[in-house]
C-alpha cells in the first residue's frame, strides 16, 4: 500500500526513538520546551481542566464513539460480539476535513482518486485544493442505479493505474441514492486488492434507506482491504453545526498500523478536536438513534407525496428511483434546457435549485430535489417545479 512521502521519513529520529523507549517502560518524561499553559494553573475558569493532545481525539470521546458503532453494527447482523476498537477512529470536525486528511495521508501531488460520477463536487473541489485529480467511473440508470464496474476497471488497468491512490465510494450517493450492492462490493474488493489501492467509504446516509434493498452493507469494519470509513453528527443527527466527522480505519492489521502511523502525524499537526465538543459526544450519540428515526419518516413520508403527486398529475417529470439519502433526481424532457428552468424558477416562484450538470449527469434534463422540507412546503416544491416545465413546454 502506496502511503504519500509528505507525511515525513519512514524511520523516526533517534530522539523519538528514545521517547518511545522511555515511555514503553512506564517512565514519564518532563519536557523542558513545555508550553502548555493548562499545566501550570494558566487555563480560564471556564475551562479548568488540563491539556492533552490525543490527536485521534479524546480517548473518553472515542471510547464512546466505539461503543455506539458496536451496538449499531450488531443491529445489522454484521460483526455480532467484535467491538470498534477506539485506536481504530479519528475524530474531526467533519467528512471534508476526513477527505483531506486521507489524500495528504494516500497521495502524494499529482496523483489521483476515483470517485463516482454522477456525484456532488465537492470531492474533486477538496481534491483540487490537495494538488490530487479525480478520475471518474460511472453509475448507470436503467430503472435502478448500477455501479459500471467496466469504467473503475478501466481506471485502475488504465495508462494511469500507477497513480491512482484510493477509491471512493458513497454508500449511498448523493444526489443518486444508491448504495453498493453486495455484487458489486465483491468485485471492487477483488480490484482494490489487486491494485493495492485503499478505500474510502463515505457512509453518511447510510441509515437513511428509502427503498428496501437486501444486502445492504457498511463498508466501515471491513477487513479484506485498507479502508477508511466516514461518518458524523451532519447527517446522523441532522446536526451539521455539531461539527463532529470521524474516519474509522480498518484492513489487514499490518496495512492498518502502517496507515495509522502516517495518518498520526497528519492529525498531530492539526490537533481538530476541542473539548468543548467532544464532552458532549457522549449524550450526542445517545440522540442518534431518535434523530435518525425523524428524519427518516420525514424523507420517506416526502418521497411518498412525491410519487403520489407525479402520478395525479400525469406529469412529464419523473423520478429516478432512490435507494437511500435525503435527495432524489427528477428527469423531464430534455429539450427544456436546465438553467432555463431553474431561472424561471427564481423568477416566477422564488426557488432555486441545483441543475443536473452540477452532478455531471450523463445529458440534460435532470433537477435535484431535496426530501427535508415540511410536507406542506414540499408540496409547494413539487407543485412548483411541475408548474414551471409545464409552462416552458
Amino acid at each position: 500500500m502506496h502511503f504519500s512521502h509528505r507525511t515525513g521519513s519512514d524511520r523516526p529520529n533517534r530522539i523519538a526513538l528514545a521517547e518511545s523507549e522511555a515511555r514503553a517502560h512506564g517512565l514519564k518524561l518532563g519536557r523542558l520546551n513545555d508550553s502548555n499553559p493548562t499545566r501550570f494553573g494558566l487555563a480560564p475558569a471556564f475551562l479548568p481542566q488540563v491539556y492533552e493532545a490525543e490527536p485521534r481525539g479524546p480517548r473518553k470521546a472515542r471510547q464512546a464513539l466505539a461503543e455506539f458503532l458496536t451496538r449499531r453494527q450488531s443491529l445489522y447482523g454484521k460483526d455480532r460480539g467484535i467491538a470498534v476498537d477506539p485506536d481504530n477512529l479519528y475524530l474531526l470536525s467533519s467528512t471534508s476535513q476526513a477527505y483531506s486528511w486521507l489524500m495528504k495521508l494516500l497521495c502524494d501531488p499529482g496523483d489521483a482518486i476515483l470517485e463516482p460520477r454522477p456525484g456532488y463536487p465537492l470531492i474533486e473541489s477538496i481534491a483540487g485544493l490537495e494538488c490530487v485529480r479525480t478520475i471518474p467511473y460511472r453509475l448507470a440508470y436503467d430503472g435502478s442505479w448500477v455501479l459500471d464496474l467496466a469504467t473503475v476497471r478501466e481506471g485502475l488497468e488504465g495508462p494511469e493505474s500507477d497513480r491512482i491512490r484510493a477509491l471512493v465510494l458513497i454508500n449511498p450517493n448523493n444526489p443518486t441514492g444508491s448504495y453498493i450492492h453486495p455484487e458489486e462490493r465483491q468485485s471492487l474488493l477483488e480490484l482494490c486488492q489487486r491494485h493495492g489501492v485503499a478505500i474510502i467509504a463515505d457512509e453518511v446516509f447510510f441509515d437513511y434507506p428509502l427503498d428496501p434493498l437486501p444486502g445492504r452493507a457498511r463498508l466501515a469494519g471491513e477487513d479484506r482491504m485498507l479502508t477508511f470509513a466516514l461518518d458524523g453528527f451532519s447527517k446522523s443527527l441532522a446536526a451539521p453545526h455539531a461539527k463532529v466527522g470521524w474516519i474509522q480505519v480498518s484492513g489487514p492489521a499490518d496495512q492498518v498500523a502502517e496507515a495509522k502511523r502516517h495518518l498520526d502525524m497528519i492529525a498531530d499537526d492539526y490537533l481538530p478536536m476541542s473539548l468543548l465538543i467532544t464532552r458532549d459526544m457522549e449524550s450526542m450519540l445517545s440522540d442518534i438513534p431518535g434523530q435518525t428515526s425523524r428524519v427518516g419518516e420525514r424523507v420517506r413520508g416526502n418521497l411518498e407525496i412525491l410519487r403520489q403527486t407525479l402520478d395525479q398529475k400525469g406529469s412529464c417529470v419523473s423520478l429516478l428511483r432512490p435507494e437511500g439519502g435525503w435527495n432524489v433526481l427528477l428527469r423531464f424532457p430534455e429539450v427544456i434546457d436546465e438553467e432555463e428552468l431553474i431561472l424561471l424558477l427564481i423568477g416566477s416562484y422564488g426557488l432555486t435549485g441545483q441543475p443536473g450538470y452540477f452532478f455531471d449527469m450523463p445529458g440534460n434534463g435532470y433537477l435535484a430535489l431535496s426530501l427535508l422540507p415540511e410536507s406542506l412546503r414540499f408540496r409547494r416544491n413539487v407543485d412548483a417545479v411541475v408548474s414551471a416545465v409545464e409552462k416552458i413546454l
